[in-house]
């Protein structure tokens, strides 16, 4: 290959630093809470909208951070050679020499305080409620890798993942808008807090053994790679029974129909993952596919309350 042949141009370091990428995690559920809220009260505050999506956003970047330290300091990244970049086995910075371990730590607890100040904002401008959803979420951000807790041992990871990024910010960019607690957002976040849970799900695959050897026995290496690809294809059935039972208890918009568009990805998603469960290069569109379905499945629940407000 010649030399002057170009090269593919890295992302920012702080891009990469904060798993950037990673942050529709976020914008999908205050979205979708934000656009519930609108279409059943009428209530909509734009500065309010943004605050709750950056304080979102800085939780999650102080999680990622936190966590890549706590993998250093468990030793799972070290021993990684499964990983497949961006989807699994954290950033790499640390492993790369490109960031110390005490910045990324220090950062990231930086990141979390941010986001305290907004929650705290919130609190006492909107909701005590939200004081409460927010304790939830830095407690299950920065002790799922960090000691004493370590979530991601405990087989209780993948849930806590799923209430904090489905139901807890949903109903907590709701109530930021309207003030007041509701059902309907929780019901409405359940297909949403299942598929980011299968985000994290899918990309466990390629870090299974690096995680069983350091102890981080989440719920891929309690019951390994083939019956994981199962249960896989299990939950991503149960969001979409999720939206139609929604809908057939009068729980949520009739409107979310739309969110069963992307049943033909989630197909094709578990096709790969049955196929090649155990080949983490293969089972990389896996993990693409799942980030897209979780990503396009909320933003359109979140236009089926769009649709409400203007057509109901």
């Amino acid at each position: 290959m010649s030399s002057n042949t170009p090269q593919p141009k890295m992302p920012p370091l702080w891009v990469v630093k904060l798993r950037a990428p990673f942050f529709v995690a976020d914008i999908v559920p205050v979205v979708l809470g934000t656009a519930l809220a609108w279409a059943r009260t009428g209530a909509f505050n734009l500065w309010y909208f943004l605050l709750t999506l950056i304080g979102a956003i800085a939780l999650n970047a102080g999680t990622n951070m936190t966590n890549d330290y706590f993998d250093h300091k468990w030793g799972s990244d070290e021993v990684n050679t499964e990983f497949a970049n961006p989807f699994t086995g954290g950033s790499r910075l640390i492993q790369m020499g490109l960031v110390k371990p005490q910045e990324m730590l220090w950062q990231g607890i930086g990141f979390f305080v941010l986001g305290g100040l907004i929650g705290l904002f919130l609190a006492f401008t909107r909701s005590p409620l939200i004081l409460w959803l927010g304790i939830i979420g830095v407690f299950c951000g920065y002790f799922y890798t960090a000691p004493p807790v370590r979530l991601a041992r405990t087989g209780l990871g993948e849930l806590a993942v799923g209430l904090c990024f489905g139901p807890l910010m949903v109903l907590g960019a709701y109530i930021v808008q309207t003030r007041q607690p509701a059902w309907e957002p929780v019901i409405a976040a359940i297909p949403v807090g299942l598929l980011i849970a299968l985000v994290l799900w899918i990309n466990e695959f390629q870090d299974m053994r690096a995680d069983a050897a350091v102890g981080k026995n989440h719920l891929v290496v309690r019951l390994g790679r083939r019956r994981a690809a199962v249960a896989y294809g299990v939950m991503l059935a149960l969001a979409y029974i999720s939206i139609l039972a929604g809908i057939l208890l009068d729980g949520v918009t009739p409107f979310a129909l739309v969110g069963l568009l992307t049943v033909p990805l989630a197909v094709q998603a578990y096709r790969i993952a049955r196929a090649h469960y155990d080949h983490p290069r293969e089972l990389t569109p896996a993990n693409a596919l799942t980030i897209r379905i979780h990503m396009l499945t909320g933003l359109l629940l979140g236009l089926g309350y769009l649709l409400q407000g203007v057509l109901g």
